[in-house]
């Protein structure tokens, strides 16, 4: 019967990891919605840190009970700066492109970070891949290609930015992993927001727009939304593997497409949906086939 239970709670776990992540991703969706329209109206530096200084005390808020000290001690101190590092930037340039480019075209970019998850996993993680996921690297690469389309007169700045973010949110998902195997989620998601409030205190002051009041209720949501949506995800990840989360994160792109059209007229082009389709199919088999191979030596075991 202990076989049983155990995969029972297993699965129970893995359960409870893809609502918390589809969750993320819909807070997600909504977060960058906003963060678009505020990026039109405010400087990039400006939205994040407002953004990081009115996540902290929300965090500190429903983290005190639980021993702030304790939380804060961190195994890998090192690692949660530079994974914290890496997430501020990420954002700042996918902040600068949703004020250049629809909602759903830099999702359908974005899309590639599990596919980069992948090839980073081989010098970092130590982990094998074997040529099948290395082809679905590739398909995915085609269908960014297919995106961007170089050489025909159409590709724009914006979308290679989103291409270099998807780099680095990659990182940021590895180092992620590396260091949940000896933080807890509380201690990650407070190293990210005071680094990230430190980093950005340097910029701010030489990129302010003083807000509109109509505008800082709005900031306010997007600090929530995006303190609630990466715990969320941090939570998923300590749950269930990465490729058991991966093909539920693909609903962000969805997301996209509806709040883009609905929040500011955009659809995406059918070669933008093409594209996306190649990325998101790779990504699929990718995480399928891991899942499978993942199965496969727990039974072996």
């Amino acid at each position: 019967m202990e076989p049983v239970a155990a995969a029972g709670r297993l699965r129970s776990a893995e359960l409870r990891g893809i609502v918390l992540a589809l969750c993320a991703m819909f807070m997600f969706g909504l977060m960058d919605a906003a963060s678009k329209y505020l990026s039109t109206r405010y400087p990039t530096p400006q939205i994040i840190w407002l953004r990081y200084v009115f996540t902290i005390p929300m965090a500190l808020a429903i983290l005190a009970p639980c021993g702030l000290g304790r939380i804060l001690r961190s195994a890998r101190p090192g690692l949660q700066v530079l994974r914290s590092v890496l997430l501020v930037v990420e954002i700042g340039l996918v902040v600068w492109c949703f004020g250049r480019l629809p909602l759903a075209d830099v999702h359908s970019v974005l899309a590639l970070t599990p596919l980069a998850v992948t090839a980073l996993s081989v010098p970092l993680l130590a982990e094998r891949v074997g040529p099948r996921r290395w082809a679905a690297v590739g398909v995915g690469f085609m269908g960014v290609l297919i995106i961007l389309r170089p050489g025909l007169g159409v590709m724009q700045p914006a979308a290679l930015v989103a291409l270099a973010a998807v780099l680095l949110y990659g990182l940021y998902q590895v180092l992620t992993r590396l260091v949940g195997r000896v933080d807890g989620a509380e201690t990650s998601l407070l190293w990210q927001l005071g680094v990230g409030a430190l980093m950005t205190s340097f910029v701010v002051p030489f990129a302010w727009r003083t807000p509109v009041p109509l505008h800082w209720p709005l900031f306010v949501v997007v600090a929530a939304l995006g303190g609630v949506s990466h715990y969320l995800m941090i939570r998923a990840l300590q749950l269930a593997p990465a490729a058991v989360i991966q093909p539920f994160t693909y609903t962000v792109l969805l997301w996209a497409v509806v709040i883009g059209y609905l929040g500011f007229g955009d659809l995406p082009d059918r070669w933008t949906l093409l594209g996306a389709s190649a990325i998101v199919g790779a990504g699929l088999y990718t995480a399928i086939r891991e899942h499978r191979l993942r199965r496969g030596e727990g039974l072996a075991r």
